[in-house]
């Protein structure tokens, strides 16, 4: 259904904010065999649910009328998971009914709550809110259910993985048998299927996305790193693509707060986004992404489902998502609405085959390559620059500057301090810890020129815990205080790792090992002597190791602030 054959003022509020033709969930909602009718509907994030149901449920509320009369009580209820979510469908519905007068209010946790009765007091055609504040006003008395028409459950999976079944239950009992029953979503797991049988009558399935299919609109990037260099990818990444918004998830409150001190230390607009915030504090760090104050926003998965931020064409991932699920949901922050966008994952060098496995599972084919190098960043600035600097049409006064500036200097110097000022105003990019590959094979190779008196060591971790010279180097670095050109070469057995460090420095890495002993790598190391010891061979008894998708022997941190 075009949106021309919708009620007129819906119509004429979608075509100023620019809408010309309905998207596929917004199709799928207005066709002949769902209108009317319970809809259970998944489709991917960024395509439009909040304006579909918005529509699907219009002809129930305005029936057949142009404009809302005075509510005396709510005709439409919209469940949400968290409050970004529900204060941006409130938003959304604003606009989309502001023509027809309905008063559209919101009831969400960390809010104010007697300004909420209020505003239910005064009348309110359209609802929306978190499963734990709505029924906290239904025990209130504040709002009243028995007059709705259409009850949307938004993200309804993440409602039940956030562990409100129960909220939503009671809410759904308290409203009419007469209303429409409405449930979005990006995935349809078993308990959101049960849970339309239980509450819908003979609802109708839309699914806008075939099953797997990952999102067409995002470019997935997959790198791997040393652990220790996960901080610097962000950086360098950040740098490389320089999008007008980027949105870089970690997967705990403390880390969020490492990340985002060190990149605003770094001299990146950024801002934090986490549930340990107040709600004003959250709302100020989104208002200052959507006017352009901040063009970097670090953030738990409380961002992952339902932000929707304009310009946000890069989504990255410095820590693993728990699963596909949250995967997709993470990356589908960016891609909305028809719009491209990029999503690069971050993967420390122990944990490829779990990342590996999990793209599969959400069947997503990234591209693997390696973190953007300081030098590559340096010569994309370049191509920056001369792009965006371009000769045209100038005020009299900036001729009077620039003709001033001319006859005292070189048009060449005035060129050359114009660049040094563009540059002075990025960020600097970081050089990688991790060595080159070829590097890393010479080590593997062994002996080295350079390291004819030597003393070896040996550490408890080796093929089967997914060891690597590529984040084996930076921890020895870390745990020894040495440098990467004091150590040798690296050989990696099937339970240990033996490595050659230079003598002069031994002494000085054994006691730094000592004081380092016990901390988050969980990996013991200890001196062997002077002479290597024999080369292992692999012999296999009983069947082979598994080398599945489970987590290393050593599992990093993924990344550590600067000292």
């Amino acid at each position: 259904m075009p949106f021309s054959q919708l009620p007129p003022l819906l119509a004429a509020a979608l075509t100023e904010r620019g809408y010309e033709t309905p998207t596929a969930v917004q199709s799928a909602v207005l066709e002949p065999d769902a209108v009317g009718r319970d809809l259970l509907v998944s489709a991917q994030t960024g395509s439009g649910k909040t304006i579909a149901f918005g529509l699907a449920f219009a002809a129930e509320l305005l029936q057949g009328e142009e404009r809302f009369g005075y509510a005396e009580k709510p005709l439409a209820l919209v469940v949400a998971p968290t409050r970004e979510l529900a204060l941006q469908v409130e938003r959304e519905l604003k606009w989309l009914y502001l023509q027809t007068g309905a008063r559209v209010a919101s009831c969400v946790g960390g809010m104010n709550v007697r300004q909420e009765q209020r505003n239910l007091a005064q009348g309110a055609h359209i609802v929306v809110g978190t499963p734990g504040r709505l029924r906290d006003h239904l025990e209130r008395g504040s709002l009243v259910l028995d007059g709705l028409r259409a009850v949307v459950l938004d993200e309804a999976d993440e409602m039940l993985d956030l562990g409100f079944r129960d909220d939503i239950e009671q809410i759904l009992d308290t409203t009419p048998d007469s209303r429409r029953t409405l449930l979005f979503s990006a995935t349809l797991p078993r308990p959101i299927v049960d849970l339309a049988r239980r509450y819908q009558k003979n609802g109708h399935r839309i699914e806008t996305m075939a099953r797997g299919e990952s999102h067409a609109d995002i470019d997935y990037i997959a790198m791997t790193v040393a652990p220790a260099d996960i901080e610097h990818a962000v950086v360098n990444v950040l740098r490389y693509q320089e999008a007008p918004g980027a949105l870089v998830f970690c997967a705990t409150r403390d880390n969020v707060r490492r990340m985002h001190a060190s990149l605003v230390e770094r001299g990146f607009a950024a801002v934090a986004l986490s549930g340990e915030l107040s709600q004003s504090e959250r709302s100020h760090a989104l208002q200052a992404l959507r006017d352009g104050r901040a063009r970097v926003c670090v953030a738990t998965d409380v961002a992952a489902r339902g932000i929707d931020l304009p310009g946000l064409e890069l989504v990255i991932h410095a820590e693993l998502p728990v699963g596909a699920d949250t995967l997709q949901h993470r990356s589908g922050r960016t891609g909305r609405a028809g719009n491209k966008g990029v999503c690069v994952m971050i993967v420390p060098f122990p944990r490829r085959r779990r990342a590996e496995g999990m793209m599969r599972t959400a069947n997503i084919r990234p591209r693997w390559e390696k973190a953007p190098t300081a030098d590559m960043i340096r010569e994309k600035d370049h191509e920056r620059l001369v792009e965006t600097i371009q000769p045209g049409a100038a005020a009299e006064d900036d001729l009077a500057v620039a003709r001033a500036l001319l006859e005292k200097h070189p048009a060449e110097d005035i060129a050359a301090a114009l660049v040094r000022s563009y540059r002075a105003r990025l960020p600097e990019p970081e050089d990688m810890f991790a060595d080159s590959d070829q590097q890393v094979a010479q080590r593997m190779e062994g002996p080295r020129q350079g390291f004819e008196d030597t003393i070896w060591f040996r550490m408890d971790v080796g093929r089967r815990g997914n060891a690597d010279a590529r984040w084996l180097l930076p921890l020895l670095c870390r745990r020894g205080h040495i440098t990467k050109s004091e150590i040798g070469a690296i050989r990696i057995g099937d339970s240990e790792t033996v490595f050659e460090v230079r003598r002069e420095v031994a002494e000085r890495f054994a006691e730094a090992l000592r004081r380092t002993a016990g901390g988050e790598d969980d990996v013991s190391i200890e001196p062997l002597g002077d002479r290597p010891p024999p080369q292992q061979t692999r012999v296999r008894r009983g069947p082979p190791p598994a080398r599945g998708n489970g987590a290393p022997k050593y599992q990093p941190k993924p990344y550590r602030g600067r000292s």
